[in-house]
């Protein structure tokens, strides 16, 4: 499409339906003086958002050559950087960066994510379209379970408009720039997300295989699936609220089993609430269970391996 949508694409995208209507309602901002009056100013409509990630990291072009072709079909595009070191092939990660960072981004944000092992095998490349109203570009890998579970999905489809793609003979290992990164900047720039290709099952897209919490009679079961950047604290699929059910408040010890490693640790609401070095169990600012050490690493001081399961026994009258 040489870097243009197609107008009549344009025209019937309920996307774009949706923009002109936001523009419309939107261009008038009223504002009320301290006398009554009121005066009327123009607002910009705010640029449509790509949320851009990746595991390529940042020591080489990757990414650069991907923004440059996105905008290219769509120069008036805000690229948010979610991030671009997730760990190498680590669809993990990059599920549960999903799941943390999309509800603070509006319906009608296009997340741009290119976490592929697979690339160039048969797995398919898609764009899901959540409940929310968010867009999703990305190798149907399991990237899209976290997501799944929370918002639920409305649609799938499976890429495969070449007028969506760039170059003439496509990479076979490069398709963040050639596939993914052009098919995000034309839905941002409104064309229709219909004609990206045939409908798929949405009962059928990959899921991941994740171990879901559990509470019974012995406590709340759960994983570790994560630590937590550089500081090594854990991160849990265990909500804060289902933790709370066991009968735990601040200030008491709480009974773990990390693997075969058992461990009484404080329950309290940050990490100054012990002293230096000394480990401690929260909730996190993504309302799961996370455990610490006080300026020092949970994951290095436990020597602990990912994935583990995780054990929390109930609170004792």
């Amino acid at each position: 499409m040489d870097g243009q949508s197609n107008p009549a694409n344009f025209d019937r995208s309920p996307m774009n339906r949706h923009r002109v209507w936001q523009f419309l309602l939107g261009f008038v901002l009223l504002f009320w003086c301290a006398d009554g009056t009121i005066v009327a100013q123009a607002a910009a409509p705010a640029p449509p958002t790509v949320v851009f990630m990746t595991d390529f990291g940042v020591v080489d072009d990757s990414v650069a050559l991907c923004k440059g072709v996105m905008y290219s079909i769509a120069p008036e595009l805000r690229i948010v950087d979610l991030t671009h070191e997730v760990r190498p092939f680590s669809i993990l990660d990059g599920a549960r960066f999903l799941d943390g960072a999309s509800p603070y981004f509006p319906a009608g944000t296009v997340f741009v994510v290119v976490i592929d092992p697979g690339v160039g095998s048969t797995r398919k490349a898609a764009v899901v379209k959540s409940k929310r109203g968010q867009y999703f570009v990305l190798p149907d890998n399991g990237l899209i379970t976290l997501v799944q579970s929370r918002d639920g999905i409305e649609a799938a489809r499976e890429i495969t408009n070449r007028d969506w793609m760039i170059g003439a003979a496509l990479s076979s290992t490069f398709h963040g720039r050639d596939i993914f990164s052009p098919v995000g900047a034309h839905l941002a720039h409104g064309a229709d997300w219909t004609s990206v290709g045939p409908e798929l099952d949405v009962k059928k897209l990959v899921r991941l295989d994740l171990v879901a919490p559990r509470l019974d009679e012995h406590g709340l079961s759960g994983e570790v699936m994560a630590t937590d950047g550089p500081f090594g604290n854990l991160v849990t699929n265990v909500s804060g609220e289902d933790f709370l059910k066991l009968g735990y408040g601040h200030g008491q010890n709480v009974h773990v089993t990390i693997g075969k490693t058992e461990l009484n640790i404080p329950f309290v609401r940050t990490f100054s609430d012990v002293p230096l070095k000394k480990p401690l169990l929260y909730i996190d600012s993504r309302g799961h269970v996370g455990l610490a050490v006080n300026q020092g690493s949970f994951a290095a001081m436990y020597s602990i391996q990912l994935p583990v399961p995780i054990l929390f026994s109930r609170a004792k009258n």
